[in-house]
């Protein structure tokens, strides 16, 4: 039995490249005119929105998002999230209407063809490099004055210890809020490690729930920026909180 489930698990893995693979390929000449241009993100954002939800409904997923508030559509910002999967990028995209853009690893930018309009839309960080993260800034200071807004997963990456609900968050997003007046709006993403972790053999098809709360200030009344690690620390709680909630409710459908 154990060795049927692992073929299926294998089987299934191996299909969500292919399912990332597909969308971009039927579309792929529409993909490809629309980031000739700066101007033409917004139709890149769009068809990125459609690719992202083909990919969770091939793997079988169904999300479910609850806004506490709604947002200016013409208003930028910093949207945040927990991250423990590959699958993040693509509930991120399905559940946000704002356009942004990711603020990412360079390491993603070589898998095949998607790598190719990731690093060319994206804002990419090597955060071995102090030049590297310099430049981020003067990146997304020019998407902002384009109207878009920036999305960054505070972890830096994926805890390599699965038991952990939540790192550490690092200093980047919060200091990029804080510089360019961008509110924080935090995102929970309480199923996606349930739903597609990084351990191989598991995972399962099934509801991946969102909640999308309300943006976090980063200016003064003064109109002063105010400290990125306080920051930090609170966007942080907000979201462990909310983990904890989900928890905690998930373990008393049980009792």
């Amino acid at each position: 039995m154990k060795r049927i489930k692992k073929i299926l698990w294998s089987v299934w893995r191996v299909w969500f490249y292919i399912v990332m693979l597909i969308p971009i390929l039927i579309m792929l000449p529409f993909l490809v005119a629309s980031i000739l241009t700066e101007s033409g993100y917004p139709y890149f954002f769009k068809m990125s929105r459609i690719w992202a939800k083909c990919v969770l409904f091939g793997m079988g997923f169904y999300y479910k998002v609850e806004k506490v508030q709604k947002l200016d559509p013409k208003k930028s910002y910093m949207f945040v999230a927990n991250h423990t999967s590959m699958t993040d990028i693509m509930l991120m995209l399905a559940v946000v209407d704002n356009p942004f853009v990711f603020v990412g690893k360079m390491s993603l930018a070589k898998i095949p063809l998607f790598g190719f309009f990731y690093k060319r839309t994206s804002i990419l960080v090597d955060r071995s490099c102090s030049k590297s993260r310099m430049e981020v800034f003067d990146q997304a200071q020019k998407r902002i004055n384009r109207g878009l807004s920036i999305c960054i997963f505070p972890e830096g990456g994926v805890p390599h210890d699965e038991s952990i609900l939540l790192d550490a968050f690092k200093d980047g997003a919060f200091r990029l809020a804080a510089d360019h007046h961008l509110p924080i709006v935090p995102l929970i993403f309480p199923d996606n490690k349930k739903r597609l972790s990084y351990t191989f053999y598991s995972g399962s098809p099934g509801l991946m729930r969102a909640k999308i709360l309300s943006p976090v200030e980063t200016v003064s009344v003064a109109g002063e920026p105010l400290d990125r690690k306080e920051l930090r620390e609170k966007v942080r709680k907000i979201i462990l909180d909310e983990l904890m909630a989900f928890k905690e409710k998930d373990a008393s459908k049980f009792e």
